[in-house]
């Protein structure tokens, strides 16, 4: 049968998360000042100053919101990547760090309350001689046109799982903002082609949507499989 006959019998759709349901690129949700001398936004433009120089995923996440802000820039020197913890240069003659939360607590500096995450976003501090000033916390952007699909498949009588090897916070915010029927959490990709069998198993005539590389297994064991490549928009699949 030619997927197109097979398309009208499916009754469950399986996303994968990342760069299907979600863009694949971080974004700021929020930013702030842990210091009463340092405005919100200039903790941001410090944050972006040193950034320009990295081709870190988060480093273009802090550069769009500073652009987004319209806020003026510094050139930033001697700038250094401090191995999985963050990045370090000097800006407006001053040392600035853009470091994890991780490195901050190897130098057994305190971590701000205010500044926990929920597990949804990925937060890094921003020090000023070595003094934590600020914080800017991301987060991977849910697609735009994500939720208008999913209710679309909802008003077909089509059941929506989603899979991903993210942690259970951040799936269940996710899935929680989509609407999906259920989702399953820190599954490594050999375990997603299970997890399509589990629900065949249970009767369901399964499409499966995620990336053709890393989802290659579970895309052939279901029912349709639908490969989507980064960019590509749900909706119109």
């Amino acid at each position: 049968r030619t997927a197109f006959e097979s398309a009208r019998q499916i009754d469950t759709i399986v996303f994968d998360k990342t760069g299907t349901l979600t863009t694949g690129t971080f974004g700021v949700t929020r930013f702030g000042s842990l210091q009463e001398d340092h405005a919100d936004e200039e903790v941001l433009r410090l944050a972006a100053s040193l950034e320009q120089s990295s081709e870190h995923p988060l480093a273009r996440g802090i550069l769009e919101k500073a652009k987004e802000k319209e806020l003026q820039l510094a050139d930033a020197k001697d700038f250094r990547a401090i191995s999985g913890k963050g990045v370090e240069g000097t800006v407006d003659g001053v040392k600035v760090e853009v470091v994890s939360p991780g490195y901050l607590e190897e130098k057994s500096q305190s971590l701000s309350e205010e500044v926990s995450s929920d597990g949804s976003e990925t937060i890094v501090f921003v020090l000023r001689e070595g003094e934590p000033v600020g914080f800017v916390a991301l987060a991977d952007q849910i697609r735009p046109e994500s939720k208008g699909a999913i209710k679309t498949l909802h008003d077909a009588g089509i059941k929506t799982v989603m899979l991903t090897g993210d942690n259970r916070r951040v799936a269940e915010m996710v899935a929680g903002e989509l609407g999906m029927d259920d989702f399953f959490a820190e599954v490594l990709p050999e375990q997603k082609l299970e997890k399509v069998k589990e629900l065949q198993a249970g009767g369901a005539f399964v499409a499966m949507t995620g990336d053709g590389v890393n989802d290659a297994p579970a895309l052939a064991q279901a029912d349709v499989g639908i490969a989507i490549g980064s960019g590509t928009d749900v909706a119109a699949e």
